[in-house]
């Protein structure tokens, strides 16, 4: 049986107090390009259709920390080609959870996979 491998020195944890900030600073940053791309996006001729769809719900989650933070934000094309451009919108939003949920929840089943450390009998 093999040994467990010990951590390197240099891959410490970063404590919760600079963790915490920056992800919250990150997700803002995040929210607040998504806001800019909106707006970009709003200003281009033709309304969108499937594919911008896609994206604007693959921003949606992206921005709800924007939105936490009381930041009124678009999320949502008002003038759109109609049922094309929702459903690319629904398949950008459940596309983006399936990334980032599924991601989560196959990070936490490795965590749990992880052999348990050997016991002295």
């Amino acid at each position: 049986m093999n040994p467990p491998r010990q951590a390197s020195p240099a891959r410490r944890r970063v404590p919760w107090f600079i963790r915490g900030p920056a992800t919250v600073g990150v997700a803002l940053l995040l929210g607040w390009l998504c806001g800019v791309a909106m707006r970009a996006d709003a200003r281009l001729a033709t309304p969108p259709g499937f594919f911008r769809g896609m994206l604007h719900g693959a921003m949606m989650p992206i921005a709800w920390p924007t939105l936490l933070a009381g930041h009124d934000q678009a999320i949502y094309a008002e003038r759109n080609q109609g049922r094309t451009y929702k459903l690319g919108y629904s398949m950008g939003v459940n596309l983006s959870g399936l990334v980032f949920i599924g991601g989560t929840v196959v990070g936490f089943g490795a965590l749990r996979r992880r052999p348990a450390p050997p016991t002295s009998s």
